[in-house]
């Protein structure tokens, strides 16, 4: 019977090779090991990735745990009690960047700390890459990109390491128009539940292309996160269809969080 049911299985996947069907699919279990393997490898890579010491950085993380905990705490968050949604901070004032893995593991460079002008901003940025790992984007572009196959594998129980081995790549994939779309409907919708103004993402956008006008220069996140002012209107008008809830977009409690950052050795 076993042995019936995962050829069944086998025969379903490639019967019904529609992303959207293979989705349905794929076991939550899937996001949470690639999360843990991802988390495992950074975690080992402590020259490309070094990880801000949460011991003498207390009020810091504290900062960004808050904001963490506000967006999970949203009623739209499917994965709260199945994805453990850790926060890592990422010692590199020179990378513009946010990301969070499978599964529910978040990573927040100290560039984009020192970059954002409010908290508010900053948790658009985090509410975005978490509606990444909520709507399952990471598995969706495994199965775009390296077909059924390294899915099947890991429906039959494979020991991931032709995951480990595209690891690397997928940390930095860039995802579709309409996952990127996706996810700042939805960020939009978790940061309404929240003190922040629900168009805060709208708002780092908004700096990006200025920056990347007046100095030509791409920053990081815009390489994997395309920004455009069509973008910013999608945001904006997401954030009306809600009701255009005001939120909190102050900036003292965030300029502290940067001058301890500053003075960080």
């Amino acid at each position: 019977m076993f042995f019936s049911k995962r050829w069944y299985l086998l025969l379903m996947v490639i019967v019904f090779s529609g992303c959207n069907a293979v989705m349905e699919m794929i076991p939550i279990d899937i996001d949470k090991n690639l999360g843990e393997q991802f988390s495992y490898q950074i975690n080992e890579s402590q020259s490309q990735y070094p990880v801000l010491d949460p011991v003498k950085n207390k009020e810091v993380y504290a900062y960004v745990e808050n904001i963490r905990n506000q967006l999970i705490n949203s009623d739209k968050i499917k994965y709260k009690d199945q994805f453990p949604y850790t926060v890592k901070i990422i010692q590199d004032d020179n990378t513009l960047n946010a990301f969070c893995v499978a599964g529910g593991y978040i990573y927040v460079y100290t560039g984009l700390i020192k970059y954002v002008d409010s908290e508010s901003e900053l948790a658009g940025v985090i509410a975005h890459e978490i509606a990444h790992a909520e709507n399952r984007h990471t598995v969706k572009q495994l199965a775009e990109s390296y077909g059924t196959g390294v899915l099947i594998s890991l429906i039959f129980g494979s020991d991931f390491r032709d995951l480990i081995n595209i690891g690397q790549q997928l940390l930095s994939l860039k995802f579709s128009r309409g996952d990127e779309k996706e996810a700042d409907e939805y960020a939009v919708e978790y940061l309404y539940d929240t003190p922040y103004d629900p168009r805060g993402v709208g708002g780092f956008f908004k700096k990006l292309i200025k920056e990347e006008k007046d100095h030509n220069h791409i920053p990081d996140f815009l390489s994997t996160h395309p920004a455009s002012q069509d973008r910013i209107d999608d945001i904006n008008s997401k954030w009306k269809e809600l009701g255009s809830k005001e939120g909190d977009t102050s900036t003292e409690k965030h300029r502290e969080i940067v001058k301890l950052l500053n003075i960080q050795k």
